[in-house]
């Protein structure tokens, strides 16, 4: 199904919309958000106390307010020692669209001031509360937040068209997969009093979308990459590493490629999060900390737990290891090889990549390829019709990990999506079997960009540097020019590790 044809299929349909422009309007004793939409809704107002939080829905006021400003939504509150704090979007960029509606990505948000009792707290307290307030400040500038005030970002298009179509009367949020929303938390104020409209999910990753549609046999094709990172154990590189008793990871990101052509449109799945054992790398200023496994007997229940999520969410699981294989990364990897010998209904395959890829050698990548093709080939992709049928489902998912997530995991990745774009494009008669992707100058450029700028982002997120090996997905080898840039990169992951997130983890 096309983007027109969704439209045409949404207008039909009684969708939610939430507002998509307020006004907040400042006044000594509360702020009031007012909607301004254009549409024919019934304009909605609430308002936060200034001295203690308390949200009011559809309050108003006829004093003159002593500034008003334009936001995009609110994002939550949270509370800290002496009172609350509103989060609004200030500023936004229109990044492209996802089924036929806009997404936008966040680019600036405030906090607003709700703790009038500050003034009656003592000295020490008031010094707490600045210095929680300075960490709030980084949370202003959280990079990769999408959101669009029409359509659900966090569910993939085959969750998407397996769901009831009824799904799309309620509100976002109850739409929403929580997993990916940032800020499930900071809803809760605003969901418990019923505002509904303006109850915005926004996820955190990446939406990339070729902007100049290539062409084949004369007929558009656009690519959209969709990255969805998970809430369940967010947290910056070093701070935040392997699993939890319940078995969520840290970095853990859906990863979606979408192709549209012909009034075909594919998607097909990948996972990626840290090894899901119990181990830790703490930051010491050194320049690789020592990894340490924490021996303890919830291990093979956090791993067991895992992969039974995965394996109900996606199906078959195959699972690649992508670690060194000598010392502390082999010895984790080891460990990882060991637990997952009790789980038999999981497919394990380890693979070094800097053994076999090293020194521009990403051809042998293909050894990765021979090992688990069946399994990709199995687990297939999701494909639908311009008449919205569905003529092939996704089985399954591979989930792959290095040690960040981020760079060797990212080169696999986009190999793995290359593979099944082929397969794709084969399949809607836009390339004979003879053919693929990298035959095309112009195709294959633009899909190396799209994977080389997803890899920045989540790697900006994750540990505030662009993804080194960022030349393998673009040119398949290193260049001089690549290697700076990774040395330059790889040094400021050190300082930002040592000297920096730790406050960002706070």
């Amino acid at each position: 199904m096309n983007e027109n044809q969704v439209i045409m299929a949404a207008k039909q349909e009684e969708r939610f919309k939430l507002c998509d422009q307020m006004e907040l309007q400042e006044f000594p004793d509360k702020y009031l958000i007012r909607s301004v939409d254009n549409s024919s809704q019934q304009q909605q107002t609430f308002s936060v106390d200034r001295s203690d939080g308390i949200i009011q829905p559809g309050d108003t006021c006829d004093a003159n307010p002593t500034k008003v400003s334009t936001i995009y939504g609110v994002v939550g509150t949270i509370r800290l020692l002496a009172g609350t704090y509103l989060l609004v979007i200030t500023s936004r960029k229109e990044v492209g669209t996802y089924l036929g509606f806009t997404i936008f990505r966040v680019m600036s948000m405030k906090f607003m001031a709700c703790n009038g009792s500050l003034s009656y707290s003592s000295y020490q307290e008031k010094k707490d509360e600045a210095y929680f307030m300075s960490l709030l400040r980084t949370v202003e500038s959280t990079p990769g937040l999408y959101y669009s005030y029409e359509t659900d970002l966090t569910l993939n298009l085959q969750r998407t068209f397996k769901l009831a179509k009824e799904r799309i009367r309620k509100p976002l949020w109850k739409q929403a997969d929580p997993r990916f929303v940032w800020n499930r938390s900071l809803l809760e104020d605003l969901i418990e009093c019923k505002l509904d409209t303006f109850v915005i999910p926004l996820v955190q990753g990446s939406i990339l979308k070729l902007t100049s549609q290539f062409t084949l046999k004369d007929s558009p094709a656009r690519i959209t990459l969709i990255s969805r990172r998970c809430t369940r154990r967010l947290g910056t590189r070093m701070w935040r590493r392997g699993a939890n008793f319940e078995g969520d990871t840290a970095n853990f990101i859906e990863t979606e490629q979408l192709l549209e052509f012909g009034g075909f449109t594919a998607s097909i799945l990948q996972v990626r999060g840290s090894i899901p054992l119990l181990w830790e790398q703490i930051v010491d200023l050194s320049y690789k900390p020592r990894i340490k496994i924490i021996s303890h007997e919830e291990t093979p229940k956090a791993v067991e737990r895992h992969f039974n999520d995965l394996k109900q969410r996606y199906g078959d699981v195959v699972v690649l290891d992508l670690t060194d294989k000598r010392g502390d990364e082999g010895q984790l990897s080891a460990a990882f090889a060991s637990e997952m010998q009790k789980l038999p209904h999981i497919r394990y395959v380890s693979f070094d990549f800097h053994h076999h890829c090293g020194n521009s050698n990403l051809d042998n990548i293909e050894l990765l390829y021979d090992q688990i093709s069946e399994d990709i080939e199995k687990q297939g992709y999701f494909l639908v019709d311009s008449e919205g049928q569905i003529i092939a489902e996704q089985k399954g998912v591979a989930r792959a990990n290095c040690i960040d997530c981020l760079d060797r995991t990212n080169v696999t990745q986009s190999f793995l999506a290359r593979k099944s774009l082929n397969s794709q494009l084969h399949r809607m008669g836009a390339l004979s079997s003879s053919e693929c992707i990298s035959t095309s100058d112009e195709i294959y450029e633009m899909f190396k960009i799209l994977w080389v700028e997803q890899g920045d982002e989540i790697s900006l997120e994750y540990c505030g540097t662009n993804a080194l090996k960022r030349d393998l997905v673009r040119f398949g080898k290193q260049t001089l020019v690549g290697l700076i840039k990774d040395g330059m990169s790889a040094l400021s992951r050190y300082y930002l590790n040592n000297f920096h997130d730790g406050i960002k983890q706070a």
